[in-house]
């Protein structure tokens, strides 16, 4: 009996694994949400340095394949500061997969800036600057299910 146990258990613990490594990564678009809240007065500077520096890197990986699509918006009205809010970055990448692997952006940058130094003198101001930041991966929700 504990010869037929033993590969049983075995089959019950590695069959799940296996099948889920086995997986097919999805094809679907992966949409993220950049949020940005600056310090008072400074959203026009961070707009300003977001366009300069880090824009040019996203309509590169654009270029490579690796995000379909990019925008922002910012609020029309203002709210209350706990929920306030300046910029929404939003990044569609072309699935899961490539949004969450590792990736290289250091290497994008040298090519863009070669002036590294000014660089990252501007992007650590660009951080600087803000009250907040926050990354929120978002799913579409099906309200019309086919049965």
């Amino acid at each position: 009996m504990r010869r037929f146990l033993i590969p049983l258990l075995f089959l019950a613990v590695a069959l799940p694994i296996f099948s889920h490594a086995q997986a097919a990564p999805s094809d679907k678009p992966f949409v993220v949400e950049y949020y940005y809240k600056a310090k008072w007065g400074h959203a026009d500077e961070f707009l300003k340095l977001f366009k300069k520096n880090h824009y040019p890197v996203l309509k590169k990986e654009m270029e490579m394949g690796r995000i379909t699509k990019v925008w922002m918006d910012q609020p029309r009205y203002h709210t209350t500061e706990d929920g306030r809010w300046d910029f929404r970055v939003t990044i569609v990448f072309k699935n899961a997969t490539v949004a969450n692997e590792a990736f290289d952006e250091a290497t994008l940058q040298k090519q863009l800036y070669p002036d590294q130094e000014t660089f990252q003198r501007e992007e650590q101001r660009r951080f600087e600057i803000l009250d907040g930041h926050w990354d929120l991966p978002v799913k579409t929700v099906d309200l019309d299910p086919k049965p």
